[in-house]
């Protein structure tokens, strides 16, 4: 029976490239593939992918090409030579990078005649190809819609906007969370740990903790996005009381005491500039704004 799913290349072979590109032929869609070390797609092939002999014959292959290469300077070396067409292709580039990486490509590639979507895998090679994989992307709607019902072979494909550097964004933003919540927990685990209590013993009270704060959210954001920030639960005087504990308690039994002198710090700034009777997300000011030399 004739294939009739969508045609797809992939070019970048890593871990993620093989993974995407395993996840299409998997939907049935006729995968074309493309990697400098050929034996990369050696599993790929034995799955039913095509191995392109040139990048313009890969681009050839499909009109929708999905990038996931090493940063945006080897985009511009594969893409940029002169037996390369763009034109009237579709460009994916899950490349990690800058949203001014993100919005330069775009412009790029637009001169040369291609759609452009920018994006971001938030998911581990392993969950490509299941709901738990999302996926951003970010750029001229249209170019999404037309590409959704392929790009659902990869997980869940998430529109952010037309502006093509919010997907970058957005995985920077999701890269402070993750390392936020991890250092936070592991500055309570160095301090349990003086007093013989072991990670495993403390992190589902730690999970519980951050579970809880994640239920804060919504209602912080709406305070943030109005510019008003009662004390409706702490003002930021008594949260910056409950720092100091902290830094005096990881200090007395001879914890690293950098974080939370960190965050502080800021809150001293904020305290200072009048802020001291507000509640907690009036540091989206501090946040908001470089931090002078």
């Amino acid at each position: 029976m004739e294939n009739t799913e969508t045609p797809v290349t992939v070019i970048g072979l890593g871990l993620m490239g093989q993974a995407l590109a395993g996840a299409f032929l998997k939907a049935g869609h006729p995968t074309t593939v493309w990697n400098r070390t050929t034996s990369k797609a050696d599993r790929l092939v034995a799955e039913g992918a095509r191995l392109a002999p040139t990048v313009a014959d890969a681009l050839g292959a499909s009109s929708l090409t999905i990038l996931c290469v090493t940063d945006y300077p080897a985009v511009y070396e594969l893409l940029g030579g002169n037996e390369i067409d763009l034109a009237g292709t579709t460009l994916i580039n899950l490349t990690s990078g800058s949203s001014a990486q993100a919005r330069e490509a775009a412009r790029w590639a637009g001169q040369r005649g291609a759609h452009y979507l920018d994006g971001a895998i938030m998911a581990i090679p392993p969950a490509i190809g299941t709901a738990e994989a999302v996926i951003l992307h970010s750029g001229p709607q249209p170019d999404f819609d037309a590409h959704k019902p392929a790009l659902d072979a990869l997980g869940t494909a998430t529109y952010l906007g037309a502006d093509h550097g919010l997907a970058s964004l957005y995985d920077v933003a999701g890269l402070a969370m993750m390392w936020s919540v991890l250092n936070a927990w592991l500055q309570g685990t160095a301090l349990l740990r003086t007093a013989g209590v072991d990670a495993a013993t403390y992190a589902p009270f730690a999970r519980q903790i951050a579970a809880g704060v994640a239920e804060w959210l919504p209602g912080y954001a709406e305070q943030i996005d109005n510019g008003s920030f009662p004390a409706e639960v702490s003002a930021l005087e008594t949260d910056a009381r409950a720092m100091a504990h902290l830094i005096e308690e990881s200090e007395a039994v001879g914890v690293n005491a950098e974080l939370p002198k960190l965050i502080k710090a800021m809150a001293d700034r904020a305290i200072a500039a009048g802020h001291g009777g507000e509640q907690y997300p009036v540091l989206i000011e501090e946040f908001g704004k470089p931090r002078s030399a």
